[in-house]
């Protein structure tokens, strides 16, 4: 069974649950210190717009990360 679906559920008006709010965006400038869950600290090397940013976490160890940055937090 696969649980992954393309779209949301529609919340019912009806239902006893709180709708579900979406998680805020998450912003990235050029130079700002960021630490990521597996890889560690680095810092904005680029933003490619909104959907990805590259992270220098040193040692010349560059990785293009895409949005919605679940496991990259701001410093």
């Amino acid at each position: 069974m696969d649980s992954f679906r393309a779209t949301t559920r529609r919340h019912l008006s009806t239902s006893p649950f709180k709708p579900r709010v979406p998680d805020p965006v998450k912003v990235f400038e050029v130079g700002q210190r960021v630490s990521h869950d597996k890889e560690g600290l680095g810092r904005i090397t680029s933003v490619d717009g909104g959907y990805a940013v590259v992270v220098d976490f040193g040692a010349g160890k560059l990785m293009r990360i895409l949005a919605p940055f679940p496991k990259l937090h701001a410093l």
